[in-house]
């Protein structure tokens, strides 16, 4: 479902938001029966008795031998004294009783009181007024004024209900945030280590369990940088090693007599491609860090790659640069993808190289794309070649240590980006193209 939130956080509030709306409709209509209701059947009792009184007062002066202008005297001062009002069909309609509402519960509640069909209505205005009309007092409208009722006053309830569900929601929104900000500081630490880097050791806060992880992967943060610090150091020394004894063998070889020139070039071509294996090697173990970060155009670095390919290529290489920004980049490292992919093509393809550049202004990521003209890899042979130490079909894998592509790959992903294969839709054969975010909040 969509409209559900995916995030803790997001979670989290809405789940109390949800149990605080269960918990303010309850409480609404438990005070609704039992305060608000109970109020409403007690004032309403305490009405009826009023009107009761008019009733009374109204049957009394009926059997009562007294002239007309007395029995008024005395209705004005009892209606006076208890503050009711009475009036009329014609005159109720001309003191404003058409803009009364009719509220049928509190007329249920008078009829059964009177005991006798009753109509109540109430009238809101600067002033509150109450009107009433029950069959007892056949053509007229009694009128109760309500001087202790004040509209612009919130209700108690209202306030509280307000009140509390804000506090709610606001400390639901505090308490989460306390409990994923240590989760997002341990997800910015993984995304560092995934790209080789490795962060300081993060501070443990948080609950109990959230500090217990981040614990653990303090330990595996140190533990995985130590093994990558060994596994350098351990390529270091072999290929240390390994020089020392091919140096000797190359100068011995070049001490040879002339007749045994043909094979001295043959042992000193296996002794340079032994040296750019395990330079190769060193490549793929180099650890770069985010201090060697610069803001570069990649547009020259492509020129500069190809402005020093070595001088016995015999492909063609023709570039198409495009407009865009300069990104945070390693530069040594970006250089080392390119000369691998160029490498690869001037190796497997027929003679012709295109480059290509460009920005993706809605993706916000800049690409480089290198094309050749050879026979391309199978695309069931992809995810094979990126792995360490692997070729492709026995048409390509003429030499070399399986190294480039797998060296890109890595290059690439710790710069955020990604490396993706295709057919070369202007030379025919195989298109390799990095993608790498341009990072806006790290402005160049």
């Amino acid at each position: 479902m969509k409209l559900f939130p995916r995030s803790a956080f997001a979670r989290t509030v809405a789940l109390i938001a949800f149990l605080l709306l269960i918990n303010q409709v309850v409480s609404y209509v438990m005070v609704g029966l039992y305060v608000v209701k109970p109020s409403l059947q007690q004032i309403s009792s305490v009405v009826a008795k009023q009107v009761q009184g008019i009733i009374v007062l109204d049957r009394w002066l009926s059997e009562r031998d007294m002239s007309t202008a007395e029995k008024r005297i005395l209705a004005k001062r009892y209606t006076d004294a208890v503050g009711i009002d009475g009036f009329t069909e014609r005159e109720a309609l001309a003191n404003d009783l058409s803009n009364a509402s009719t509220y049928n519960f509190l007329s249920d509640q008078m009829s059964q009181y009177l005991a006798a069909d009753t109509e109540v209505r109430i009238a809101q205005g600067e002033i509150y007024y109450v009107w009433i009309r029950t069959a007892s007092l056949e053509g007229y409208w009694l009128r109760i004024r309500l001087d202790t009722f004040d509209e612009a006053r919130f209700s108690p309830l209202l306030f509280y209900l307000i009140l509390i569900g804000g506090l709610s929601v606001l400390g639901g929104m505090w308490f989460t945030n306390w409990q994923n900000k240590p989760l997002k500081s341990l997800e910015a630490a993984a995304a560092q280590v995934g790209r080789g880097e490795y962060p300081d050791e993060l501070v443990e806060r948080g609950s109990t369990e959230v500090i217990a992880v981040t614990r653990a992967f303090n330990q595996m943060t140190q533990g995985v940088k130590q093994l990558e610090q060994d596994r350098a150091l351990l390529m270091a020394g072999v290929s240390h090693d390994l020089r020392t004894p091919l140096t000797r063998i190359r100068l011995a070889t070049e001490m040879m007599p002339p007749s045994e020139d043909f094979l001295a070039e043959g042992i000193i071509s296996d002794i340079d491609d032994m040296n750019a294996i395990i330079d190769q090697f060193i490549d793929y173990v180099r650890i770069d860090t985010q201090a060697d970060t610069d803001c570069e155009n990649l547009n020259y670095l492509v020129e500069d790659v190809v402005g020093h390919v070595p001088e016995n290529w015999q492909a063609d290489i023709v570039v198409n640069y495009g407009d865009m920004p300069e990104i945070p980049v390693r530069a040594i490292s970006i250089k080392r993808v390119l000369l691998n992919l160029l490498e690869n093509a001037e190796r497997y393809g027929s003679g012709r190289v295109l480059i290509e550049t460009g920005y993706n202004t809605e993706r916000e990521r800049v690409w480089v794309t290198v094309s050749d003209d050879g026979e391309g890899i199978p695309a069931a042979q992809i995810e094979h070649v990126l792995q360490p130490f692997t070729q492709g079909d026995k048409a390509r894998a003429t030499k070399g240590s399986g190294l480039g592509l797998a060296i890109v790959k890595r290059i690439v992903e710790r710069h955020g980006g990604r490396i993706t294969f295709g057919r070369s839709t202007k030379l025919g054969g195989l298109a390799v193209r990095i993608e790498l975010p341009s990072v806006k909040a790290e402005p160049c």
